[in-house]
């Protein structure tokens, strides 16, 4: 049975919780000789030496395994970005993945979410709303009319994909729900389920990360043309190492943004916490906006591995564009701030 946790998670004491174990820094394509090698260590503010581990698989190929099926959808083709970009294949989308519930290397999402059940699935609607809402999976697919976006997708690991999502607007799900007057943020959960869920109920498997899964965006975000719901991609519903059966996609920030396999999403009067920007402040900002000009502590983040055909070196290294060159649509959301403060 699935379980949805309550309120109390946003903002709960549990997120005051630090690491105490180093990050490998990503040199060499082998993750088990490297962590071997470096053994763990602590580094200012300090995560897990196996949280960024998946780094080393990048191009790692997939053991064999029964895929989840998915379903074909019916949705309208959104012209206005993407059309000239190279597609990333398929094959490499749904093996590629950083999804922590279900491990950190980049084939263990692949590898162990396959049995994942999304019916029932139960997707709640709070907080500053005029009309709370809850959703079946049937409402997801239909509620509102879907369209295929082609958007860039940057991990905060300096590689990228260009993926064709199909979803609806987050500012049309929650105009239905009705915000008030006074809202500043919203905020979103991950299911909590351990049972299905194996990186939540061993915390070396799950990064360290303390679980359930929590993301947030200010309003004007949220309800900017680009903030998207996707259900799914490539034509067909989401597989579960991509984020089935719903999950948001915020082309203009890095990755880890984009939060996955959603049950909740609380309209907010306060920034809520953030799952990577509780865990290590000093490498994960709020914002998380793309930025060639701030680094990571740890890497450069100028330039970024696109994603294609083939193994590492084929991969093409191009130059990372400020918000990941969807700036016309969102620069204009933080004139004024200082984006290497506001990181």
């Amino acid at each position: 049975m699935l379980r949805v946790r309550n309120a109390r998670t946003w903002g709960g004491k549990v997120w005051n919780e630090r690491e105490a174990n180093v990050t490998p820094q990503a040199v060499f394509n082998d993750r088990r000789s490297i962590v071997k090698a470096l053994g763990l260590g602590a580094i200012g503010a300090s995560i897990p030496g196996y949280v960024q581990a998946g780094l080393f698989d990048l191009f790692g190929e997939p053991k064999s395994k029964q895929p989840f099926v998915t379903q074909p959808l019916s949705f309208s083709a959104d012209n206005q970005f993407g059309q000239h970009e190279v597609l990333t294949p398929e094959a490499k989308v749904i093996t590629h993945n950083n999804f922590y519930e279900f491990g950190t290397d980049k084939t263990d999402p692949f590898e162990n979410a396959q049995g994942f059940k999304v019916d029932p699935w139960v997707l709640k609607v709070e907080g500053l709303v005029d009309r709370p809402l809850t959703l079946d999976l049937d409402d997801l697919t239909k509620l509102f009319a879907l369209e295929e976006r082609i958007y860039r997708l940057r991990c905060v690991e300096a590689w990228s994909m260009v993926i064709p999502w199909v979803g609806f607007p987050l500012a049309d799900l929650l105009r239905k729900a009705g915000v008030r007057a006074g809202a500043t943020h919203v905020a979103f959960e991950t299911l909590f389920d351990p049972e299905q869920m194996p990186g939540q109920k061993n915390r070396l498997m799950g990064g360290g990360i303390h679980y359930p899964y929590v993301e947030g965006l200010r309003l004007d975000e949220a309800t900017n043309e680009l903030a998207l719901l996707a259900v799914g991609l490539y034509g067909s519903t989401l597989r579960p190492q991509n984020g089935a059966p719903i999950r948001l996609v915020v082309p203009w920030k890095y990755g880890f943004k984009s939060i996955k396999s959603i049950v909740g999403i609380r309209v907010m009067d306060k920034q809520p916490p953030t799952s990577w920007n509780q865990l290590a402040p000093h490498e994960y900002g709020f914002y998380a906006n793309v930025n060639p000009k701030v680094d990571h502590p740890r890497w450069s983040q100028a330039t970024e591995r696109r994603i294609g055909e083939g193994g590492i070196f084929s991969a093409k290294r191009i130059d990372t564009q400020p918000f990941n060159g969807y700036g016309e649509q969102v620069a204009h959301l933080y004139q004024g701030m200082d984006l290497k403060r506001y990181y």
